[in-house]
């Protein structure tokens, strides 16, 4: 932190990367692949092609503009900039609570892989533990955390390699062939598509951290979609890999699809592996996660949407603590009372509105509006193609939080 109480630039382009890599690959690979094939059957590759699609889109759109507004916040700041101050307000309120419910999932996918069988109240115990350890790790600088996320996404590609030759090379993958293909129907797909959105969503984490990036006009434009395109590889081989393993039946039942694909391998032996591996990956999304959740609330907090104590950057880590405590006692919390499944709904929702304030900010630049456009489109489309329950109670909660600035606006009206 420098004198003016600005975050420091230490974050390069490998950093990025990994930071945008441990944001996704945890929640994409032991997490979305289930509902998704419920939702689309045999045709979850076409679901996943759609997600990837829309969510170049947003990557696009929002490296143009992090590379713009290198500050805190991401399409907070870029919704503020290009299209006015609610706008803005919108996409960092959905961001918060649509991305501290992942933080919640994935502090419950660590609890279910790590102890399967604990029992309330001990597991809302151990939960609790997961999210303190995270929060303490970011408390003590970004660059520890971005270490720490290198270490965790390249333990985690070993393990998922590992998976993938298994099911591949073991023998049995004749036994899950999916047999004839029916069509789920385009509700179908575009739910799938809606849910694996939720294994994309952190290709932009960057773009979060535009404050503490070196270079960023050439850093964030970069790391943005080498991390999404190498994500993509790691999903599209795995839902391929799962689909003819276990048919699309079974992996749409199956809580732990990777281990469960490697257990009836001949390669078993791996299984436990590979559970451990679901865990590691499960601890990188969540740092990862609460590292960008913590700077938007950094940065709405400046601009007082949000408890202006919050804007506190510690003297000597130099990051936003109160906001990450904060940000970590609230995860806690919900990640005590909400279901898995659910969450991931919910977040999609809130995440996918998040995206659609980028790319309408990107069409207002002068150049390349096709793109921005196109990302538009398919936010809204895939947002209210989601499970009922996850857009209403979505729609519910960014609804909750125009009124509160409505209600912030008139009272600051008032006061003047």
């Amino acid at each position: 932190m420098d004198e003016k109480g600005t975050l420091i630039r230490r974050i390069g382009t490998r950093d990025a990367v990994f930071i945008g890599l441990g944001s996704m690959i945890g929640a994409g690979v032991f997490v979305a692949f289930a509902p998704a094939a419920r939702a689309a059957g045999a045709w979850l590759p076409a679901g996943l092609a759609i997600a990837a699609v829309i969510a170049y889109c947003n990557a696009t759109s929002s490296a143009r503009l992090a590379a713009l507004y290198p500050a805190s916040g991401g399409t907070y700041v870029y919704g503020r900039e290009r299209l006015g101050e609610f706008w803005g307000y919108l996409a960092g309120w959905g961001f918060v609570v649509g991305k501290t419910a992942s933080c919640a999932a994935m502090t419950l996918t660590v609890v279910t892989y790590a102890a399967p069988g604990l029992g309330q109240p001990w597991r809302s115990v151990f939960a609790v533990a997961v999210v303190a350890a995270l929060t303490g790790l970011n408390y003590r600088g970004v660059q520890r955390s971005a270490f720490a996320t290198r270490v965790i996404v390249s333990i985690t590609l070993t393990i998922l390699a590992l998976a993938v030759v298994a099911m591949t090379f073991g023998g049995t993958m004749r036994a899950g062939s999916p047999g004839p293909i029916a069509a789920p129907g385009a509700g179908g797909v575009l739910e799938a598509a809606g849910l694996l959105f939720f294994a994309f969503a952190g290709y932009a984490r960057i773009a979060t951290l535009g404050e503490e990036v070196r270079d960023p006009a050439r850093t964030i434009p970069r790391a943005v979609p080498i991390a999404l395109g190498l994500a993509l590889v790691v999903y599209a081989v795995l839902a391929f890999v799962l689909l003819y393993q276990l048919g699309p039946d079974l992996l749409g039942r199956s809580a732990d699809p990777i281990a469960e694909g490697v257990a009836r391998s001949s390669w078993s032996w791996l299984t436990p592996a590979v559970r451990v591996g679901a865990v590691v990956a499960a601890l990188g999304s969540l740092l990862a996660l609460v590292l960008g959740v913590s700077r938007t609330t950094l940065a709405m907090a400046r601009d007082g949407h949000l408890p202006r104590f919050l804007a506190a950057v510690h003297p000597r880590f130099g990051v936003p603590h109160r906001a990450e405590v904060t940000v970590g006692v609230v995860v806690a919390l919900l990640a005590s009372t909400l279901d898995l499944r659910g969450a991931i709904g919910f977040s999609s929702f809130a995440v996918l509105v998040y995206y659609a304030v980028a790319n309408a900010g990107a069409l207002t630049l002068p150049k390349g509006r096709v793109i921005p456009a196109f990302g538009l489109l398919g936010c809204a489309v895939l947002a209210f193609s989601l499970p009922a329950v996850s857009a209403l109670t979505g729609s519910g909660v960014l609804a909750l939080g125009a009124v509160g600035y409505a209600i912030r606006r008139r009272f600051a009206a008032n006061v003047r």
